[in-house]
Order: C-alpha cells, then sequence, then structure tokens
C-alpha cells in the first residue's frame, strides 16, 4: 500500500504522521504531509481513517 496526499485539503494537522505505526514514519509534515518513507507503509489505513479532512488515500 502506498498512501497519497491530496495537497489542496491537507492542513498538515499532523495526525497521519502522530498515529502512523511504522518505522521509520511514512509521513513528514512541513507546509503539508508528505510520503517520504512509502516503502514503510503497513497497510494499516490509521492514517486515512484519522485524517479530518480526508486528505490522505492508500493505494496498491
Amino acid at each position: 500500500m502506498k498512501p497519497i496526499v491530496d495537497s489542496e485539503t491537507c492542513v498538515a494537522c499532523a495526525i497521519c504522521y502522530d498515529e502512523c505505526p511504522a518505522d521509520p514514519k511514512v509521513f513528514e509534515i512541513s507546509d503539508i504531509a508528505k510520503v517520504v518513507h512509502p516503502e514503510a507503509c503497513l497497510g494499516c489505513m490509521t492514517c486515512e481513517e484519522n485524517c479530518p479532512t480526508n486528505s490522505i488515500t492508500l493505494t496498491k
């Protein structure tokens, strides 16, 4: 699975970063959430389920 962040709707709240159980973290937060370690994604969908703006989508 690979998370995709919608840069138009992401508000950089960092919930995806905080909730991500992967090590290293899949996300980095700056002006928006950025996927920096897609290979670390566990496919748990925690980021997608907890994003308050529905800005994250997991793809295969």
